[in-house]
């Protein structure tokens, strides 16, 4: 029996989106997105607002950052863990790879709010799976050339399989967080 990788790379991420992740982020108010569940945290905040060495963004609201990252980094809000998935995990692929607008962390017009954020991470998450079901057997052993940088060489199946991790990863910790506030509130 021949393994289509493609079609179980997708359903593996579909998976996690339609049974865990999605409809768990139904719901989210301002409250939790925002939350700083420990001292320091770095969020997404209003331009002159910011709290870390480093506050980028195109809009009226920013990222906060910090280069080199701190050996420990400071907690990160819900807010800033979807704008890493939105931008840093589909958003720049999506521009790179599946000809989704230009973005990066500099420019990027950061969700004021968690309905605005989850509509971001609706349509970011659409592009990248459509991208990736475009993908034949043959694409996907293709390199992915210069926009990844030091691994340009290796096939799309790598960049696909680590999007996933990625993608499932940074997602669960935001479903931990809304569990937690929760539990404390």
């Amino acid at each position: 029996m021949e393994l289509d990788w493609n079609h179980e790379a997708c359903e593996q991420l579909r998976f996690h989106w339609n049974f865990h992740v999605r409809p768990h982020l139904d719901g989210l108010t301002d409250d939790e997105y925002f939350w700083e569940p420990a001292p320091g945290c770095w969020s997404i905040r209003r331009r002159g607002e910011a709290k870390a060495p480093i506050a980028i963004g195109g809009g009226d609201m920013v990222a906060e950052f910090e280069l080199p990252e701190p050996s420990v980094a400071p907690f990160t809000t819900i807010a800033w863990r979807l704008a890493h998935v939105i931008v840093g995990v589909f958003g720049m692929r999506n521009a790179s790879h599946f000809g989704g607008p230009p973005v990066d962390y500099q420019s990027a017009i950061y969700a004021p709010d968690a309905a605005t954020a989850l509509a971001d991470l609706d349509a970011t998450y659409a592009t990248w799976m459509r991208g990736v079901e475009s993908l034949d057997e043959v694409a996907m052993a293709q390199p992915v050339g210069p926009a990844e940088g030091p691994y340009a060489e290796h096939p799309y199946g790598t960049l696909v399989l680590h999007i996933n991790r990625e993608a499932i990863h940074h997602r669960g910790e935001v479903l931990l967080l809304r569990d937690l506030y929760r539990a404390t509130h």
